[in-house]
């Protein structure tokens, strides 16, 4: 019964091992999207200000306030 016992516990220590992998690779892809959606983010981000400069557009952060 010893050996019976033993592979038991492994069985649910590797079921235990597959539901954390299958979390962790949720938690992956999930990152993955966000990561992408912010490089997009970044990537127009860019391409604006590379067309402010382009047209001699002043930056928002060179204005003066209107209270001057």
């Amino acid at each position: 019964m010893e050996h019976e016992d033993r592979f038991v516990d492994i069985e649910i220590k590797l079921a235990h091992m597959e539901d954390l992998v299958d979390s962790l690779n949720g938690i992956v892809y999930q990152q993955a999207r966000r990561i992408d959606q912010l490089e997009g983010i970044v990537q127009t981000l860019a391409e604006h200000l590379r067309n402010l400069r382009e047209t001699g557009q002043q930056m928002p952060a060179n204005e003066r306030p209107p209270h001057y």
